[in-house]
């Protein structure tokens, strides 16, 4: 029984559509506009612990498309996951969250967003998939650099 203690643990406990919001600002007139509009998405990350082995990841997608300057319609969709995760070492917890939860994630907000788009009354915008561990080795590699620069000589 000693080493069930110690064997690590991870579960999906759920998954949840946490904030969900959509804004056509401009509209009508907008939507008389013939022009290309511009797309414009931003993706965010967040981790948190909730209890003793249990973590909220979750994922944020921004969506703003716009047309001559003007907002045609903005979508900011997050969607979440409570995770356990036991004995796991330190160096791997890092990873797992950012890594590993955000790729169970991201394909129930790219369907959000892209179901969303299409009632609003527009083509989908399909997000494209994301390398979340090239993601997290980029910002490991400039957290290094940036405690590297200002280290003292």
């Amino acid at each position: 029984m000693a080493d069930d203690n110690s064997t690590p643990v991870f579960q999906i406990q759920r998954m949840y559509l946490k904030d969900l919001s959509l804004e056509q600002p401009n509209a009508p007139q907008i939507l008389l506009e013939q022009a290309q509009p511009q797309v414009d998405i931003k993706l965010a990350l967040s981790a948190e612990p909730v209890a003793e082995g249990l973590f909220e990841v979750s994922v944020t997608g921004t969506v703003t498309t716009t047309v001559q300057d003007k907002t045609l319609f903005l979508i900011e969709a997050k969607q979440a996951g409570i995770f356990e995760i036991r004995n796991v070492p330190q160096d791997q917890l890092e990873g797992i969250l950012a890594i590993v939860c955000p790729q169970m994630i991201y394909p129930y907000l790219r369907a959000i967003v892209s179901d969303v788009c299409t009632r609003a009354g527009f083509p989908p915008v399909l997000l494209t998939e994301v390398n979340f561990q090239a993601m997290f080795e980029a910002q490991q590699a400039q957290a290094l650099g940036a405690s590297g620069e200002s280290a003292p000589n």
